[in-house]
């Protein structure tokens, strides 16, 4: 179990997660920064990594949930995020009367690309009857709040904090000054098949007379069987020596592949929201990405491009039209400049969770009370 705590004379408030809190994905990312936003408002935050597997949980998840909630003192707060929260509702029922929960959720877990039917049916009642234990469920877009009614969440008990972002410096794209040589295409993500790397793969074969590279930034351990996959279908499609499978970076390394980009694209079949979007638009990076789940809402229209999920066919005509139209790439790269203005950052997240965390909290659906709490 990997814990670290701030004291503080605010309260007590308990973040509980899967595995390593320091990994370098979306969501842990946005928990770590609204963790960090807490504990600078006053807040004794302290984050609890458990050991196990999930979204299935395995015997030591669930020995290390029970432990952990049963160390906690009655009227605690607890934010469980959705990956763990999802699977384990035996575990926190006997909690929920006397802590109080919270649940984060990114995105549904049955919604995750590659589960078979019964894993996604085992995967929905359970979320189900977990997120009936909540007194509130926070969600990251108002794409996924829409999406709780099929679990019974009733619209008193949500809220949506959507991410921020950070400032960060112009691309050197971003200032319509290209520079010779191929366009340079950046794709930030984890090497999972709800990412839609293979489909980047198929849309790119059909474009070997265009000039571009690609530098794919992110995990090859969360899936190895499907990275290896990826990495032959390069080979396979003979686009090896164009795409550089970078694996994560570490936030300089990842500011400087934003830099050196020309046009981000995230060709995922779903996203909860889509983090990387915002933080390429706070560059001056446009965007081709997938109206997948929350990214129909991510995405201001003027400052990139956006297909069908899961069309290789529609990704590749879009990247034509990007890479053959030098006023196309003009307008995008405004529209993205334009878009930056309007991002929230990362203070006002925070301020926002505290909001949702400080109201009055709504029964849980599990105890049969009526609440006529005003939904956001």
């Amino acid at each position: 179990m990997v814990s670290a705590a701030v004291t503080s004379p605010a309260g007590t408030l308990t973040l509980i997660v899967a595995g390593d809190p320091g990994q370098l994905t979306g969501g842990y990312i946005y928990d770590a920064r609204i963790v960090s936003v807490l504990r600078a408002r006053g807040h004794h935050v302290e984050v609890v990594g458990l050991e196990g597997r999930f979204p299935v949980p395995d015997d030591l998840a669930r020995r290390s949930m029970a432990r952990v909630l049963s160390s906690l003192p009655d009227g605690d707060r607890v934010v469980i995020d959705g990956l763990v929260m999802g699977g384990l509702p035996e575990e926190i029922a006997p909690h929920a009367d006397r802590l109080v929960i919270i649940a984060l959720v990114h995105h549904p877990l049955a919604d995750e690309t590659g589960l078979d039917d019964s894993t996604r049916r085992h995967l929905h009642d359970s979320e189900t009857r977990a997120l009936a234990l909540a007194r509130r469920v926070i969600v990251t877009s108002a794409w996924t709040a829409r999406g709780l009614d099929r679990f019974g969440v009733e619209a008193s008990r949500r809220r949506v904090v959507e991410p921020g972002v950070e400032p960060a410096a112009l691309a050197a794209s971003a200032l319509d000054l290209e520079a010779p040589g191929p366009r340079r295409l950046l794709c930030v993500a984890t090497l999972i098949p709800r990412k839609g790397h293979d489909l980047l793969l198929e849309a790119l074969s059909g474009l070997q007379d265009r000039d571009w590279t690609l530098e794919a930034v992110g995990s090859h351990a969360r899936d190895p069987h499907h990275a290896a996959r990826l990495f032959a279908a390069a080979r396979r499609h003979g686009l090896e020596r164009r795409i550089v499978w970078a694996g994560e970076r570490d936030a300089p390394g990842l500011a400087a592949a934003y830099h050196r980009a020309e046009l981000f694209v995230l060709p995922s079949r779903y996203e909860g929201y889509g983090m990387v979007v915002t933080e390429a638009l706070a560059r001056g990076l446009p965007v081709l990405t997938t109206t997948g789940g929350a990214l129909v809402d991510t995405l201001p229209a003027r400052a990139g491009l956006a297909v069908p999920p899961d069309d290789a066919v529609a990704l590749g005509e879009a990247l034509a039209a990007w890479l053959d139209d030098a006023e196309l790439r003009r307008r995008l790269r405004r529209g993205a400049r334009e878009a930056r203005h309007g991002l929230g950052d990362w203070q006002q997240a925070g301020d926002r969770f505290l909001d949702a965390l400080d109201e009055p909290y709504s029964p849980t659906a599990a105890t049969g009370t009526p609440s006529d709490e005003a939904s956001p």
